[in-house]
């Protein structure tokens, strides 16, 4: 179909397209002005390495700058950190020390589906470590700076107080966890070398034993001592005062382009597949040119 025909069309259907796009635009304003709106909590970390004095770097026996400050990618005891935050083990803390369980629970319950399964006499079971392990992986973001090595952590939630308490627990735990493995590691070598010391007999052995203990036993005192040891915190957990998720203005915004857009796309197509619909005459140009070129030249 030549192009003039087909804006023809989608003129003759202008009041269609218009009233499909108001029609469509109240919709969808009212399903964003009734969605629930959350509170997002975050947070900016950096690794521990990114500074000489950091206690993996006292761990390695020396007080040098490392050389990758500007890697991006996380690596060592922050890499251990960002992935202990949504482990099966912070879901299992987070249902231990919070309502997360229960609140879970209750949206199943109140949710269509719920209320439909109770109607029919099947009620849905209560929420277990599974689905807040599900949430955790589906609402808590870890987004990398482009320009720096800081990392934000956010976590949206109905609740302002339980946003903010839930992330400053997971960002306490994943250090928990880093700490507690250095920790029992560096027991369990200091244990192996002074077992090995308590048979050893040679004097030209002992030596160095002694040198890689003293290393061992500073390593757990740092990893003890020092306040992080994985992921340091740039700004401390906090929460906006109003609700930012969903983005309302924006949404609206995107609705208001795309509408009208999609009104005008499923009108061509509608031309496209049913011809051109009923109207008043074609202009005199627009016949011309829908004419073959050989009746034309005929026609002269």
């Amino acid at each position: 179909m030549p192009l003039e025909l087909l804006l023809l069309g989608v003129w003759r259907l202008r009041w269609r397209v218009a009233g499909a796009a108001m029609g469509l635009l109240l919709l969808g304003a009212t399903l964003i002005l009734l969605w629930p709106r959350q509170y997002v909590a975050e947070a900016v970390v950096a690794p521990a390495e990114t500074t000489g004095l950091a206690a993996s770097t006292l761990i390695q026996g020396g007080l040098v700058m490392p050389g990758g400050l500007l890697d991006t990618r996380a690596g060592g005891n922050f890499a251990i950190y960002l992935a202990n935050l949504r482990s099966p083990e912070a879901a299992a803390m987070l249902a231990r020390e919070t309502g997360i369980l229960a609140e879970l629970t209750a949206q199943r319950m109140n949710g269509f589906t719920g209320q439909v399964r109770t109607l029919l006499g099947f009620p849905p079971s209560p929420a277990d470590l599974d689905d807040v392990d599900r949430w955790l992986e589906r609402n808590l973001a870890v987004t990398q700076s482009l320009a720096t090595v800081t990392t934000t952590l956010s976590l949206p939630h109905r609740d302002r107080e339980a946003a903010l308490d839930i992330l400053a627990r997971l960002h306490g735990f994943g250090e928990a966890r880093v700490r507690q493995s250095l920790d029992e590691l560096a027991r369990r070598r200091v244990a192996a070398l002074e077992a090995r010391l308590a048979a050893e007999r040679d004097i030209y052995m002992r030596t160095p034993m002694y040198e890689l203990l003293a290393q061992h036993q500073r390593a757990g005192v740092i990893a003890a001592a020092d306040e992080a040891v994985a992921a340091r915190l740039v700004s401390a957990p906090s929460v906006g005062i109003a609700p930012a998720l969903p983005n309302r203005p924006l949404l609206l915004v995107l609705l208001g382009v795309t509408a009208p857009l999609a009104c005008l796309v499923l009108a061509a197509c509608h031309v496209l597949l049913f011809g051109l619909p009923p109207g008043g005459a074609p202009r005199r140009g627009g016949a011309r040119m829908v004419q073959p070129v050989l009746a034309r030249a005929s026609e002269e």
